[in-house]
């Protein structure tokens, strides 16, 4: 009865747009303080907003709720519909619960076009809404693309060094490119079945080969957002370059999306594909996970760490997605989320140190934990939440995974291990470089611990990465019947 009356995932996406309307039309660019409480107040309304959704949220049903329904064009059979099962519904809250992270994270920045750096965080934030929620595939795939227009401005213009313009369109024009392959696939959809509706599609027969090439045109645009090996070029290069808040939102949702795009399309609408293609996943996914746990060992600057680091924790998602089994995808899932917390918070810390010392390159650090107590306190609890370790985040959606693997293959889950004990080795040898050993006065002079506003932030994160490593079945419990619904639709 509760959406009968007031559907609170329409207002959640109308929202953003409130603000940005506003930000143009009734405040100008000199108010600098007025723009960032304005976005502080639209993105927290928004959060709220979600998080009525999530409390309204039945989980004893497979079924997708909150739908509405709106005509875009009759005669083309193309229809605005929006809802959430309990796979779209934690990737929802993700969204709005770090967008309105980032506000706070760029209160002291950028120094210049305010406005406009604000409105691109807003934007963005919509895109994001209506990626989860449209149950389109054509209207799916603009706002898929939309997304990179502000992130490709956050990176371009506020990016941190000198590389930023060639990162902004590395970044572009490789996702861009990806996607294109799955445009020409949802242009033969419609084509030949004569809908984009996705719930429509999901029962729609696909010939064997047809579903192998349709499967590897998708696969292309979501390879790239993950992104898996070969693909990830561009991901290091954008991290380096983007503003805190940027690299914030790039690890923490905008990398879901490939994992959240097979698990919607791939998965549920090319099976007999997707099990054909196993063997490719989960090939690319060890490698990843092995090349990018090593990798990671050799870099120098901070920002490149963790996002290599990230390539290794997408190649367990991907493990986990095509197990195709509950276990493997509940974890996956989880893991998405934990990684959304874990690396926002990984770069957050790095942003802090970058403020301070206006540099990110591993040598000029050491010694932290003697002026620093404060940061190097979270960032050790950030660091062993990144390598799993038991009663974080990540331990019981990695354990997960591990279990669907179990079931499948041996070597699948040794070098799985392996690559647990290689995050193991970066984690601590980077929290061992950065807090202890020898403090580097030849090169900093002043030091300043975290300030209130960085605690509030900090105690936020840690929060809610304990919350998931203590109590996951709070998620899981929503996630449950939609993932046994996927796995109807593969079996």
């Amino acid at each position: 009865m509760f959406t009968f009356y007031f559907n609170p995932l329409l207002v959640t996406m109308v929202l953003p747009l409130l603000g940005i309307f506003i930000l143009i039309f009734f405040i100008s660019d000199s108010k600098k303080n007025l723009i960032k409480l304005l976005s502080l107040i639209i993105t927290s309304l928004t959060f709220l907003s979600s998080l009525i959704i999530w409390i309204s949220f039945l989980n004893s049903t497979f079924q997708f709720q909150f739908l509405q329904t709106y005509r875009l064009i009759s005669f083309l059979n193309i229809n605005y519909s929006v809802g959430l099962d309990g796979i779209s519904l934690f990737f929802l809250l993700l969204s709005t619960f770090l967008i309105n992270l980032c506000i706070l994270i760029s209160w002291e920045n950028p120094k210049f076009f305010i406005k406009e750096y604000f409105l691109c965080f807003l934007f963005l934030e919509f895109c994001l809404i209506q990626v989860f929620c449209v149950l389109d595939i054509f209207l799916f795939y603009i706002f898929f693309e939309s997304v990179l227009i502000p992130m490709f401005l956050i990176i371009g213009i506020w990016g941190s060094r000198e590389r930023k313009i060639r990162a902004a369109f590395q970044f572009f024009i490789y996702t861009l490119t990806g996607s294109l392959f799955m445009l020409a696939a949802i242009i033969f959809i419609y084509s030949t079945k004569g809908t984009t509706d996705l719930l429509s599609l999901w029962f729609t027969h696909f010939s064997f080969n047809l579903q192998l090439i349709l499967w590897i045109l998708f696969f292309f645009g979501f390879a790239v957002k993950i992104p898996m090996i070969p693909f990830h070029i561009w991901l290091p290069e954008a991290h380096a370059e983007a503003p805190t808040a940027g690299s914030v939102i790039l690890a923490g949702v905008l990398l879901k999306l490939g994992g959240y795009g097979f698990l919607r399309f791939s998965l549920p609408l090319f099976p007999l594909a997707s099990l054909y293609y196993n063997p490719l996943i989960f090939l690319c996914s060890l490698i990843a996970i092995i090349y990018g746990s090593l990798t990671t060992l050799r870099q120098i600057d901070l920002k490149k760490i963790i996002a290599y680091s990230s390539i290794a924790h997408m190649g367990f998602v991907t493990l986990g997605i095509f197990s195709l089994n509950i276990n493997g995808i509940e974890g996956s899932i989880l893991l998405m989320l934990s990684h959304g917390i874990i690396s926002s918070a990984m770069f957050f810390c790095i942003g802090v140190l970058y403020d301070r010392y206006n540099t990110r390159i591993l040598k000029y650090f050491g010694g932290l934990v003697q002026v620093m107590p404060l940061f190097v306190l979270f960032f050790t609890f950030f660091s062993f939440s990144n390598i799993s370790f038991p009663g974080t985040s990540s331990f019981i959606a990695e354990l997960l995974i591990l279990v669907s693997l179990s079931k499948i293959s041996f070597v699948l889950l040794s070098f799985s291990l392996f690559g647990v004990i290689l995050s193991a080795c970066y984690a601590i040898w980077l929290l061992n470089r950065i807090s202890f050993g020898v403090l580097n006065i030849h090169y900093f002079l002043l030091f300043q611990d975290i300030s209130r506003r960085e605690f509030c932030i900090m105690v936020i994160l840690s929060w809610i990465i304990l919350w998931l490593g203590i109590y996951p079945n709070s998620f899981l419990s929503d996630i449950n019947f939609s993932t046994l619904n996927l796995l109807k639709l593969l079996f």
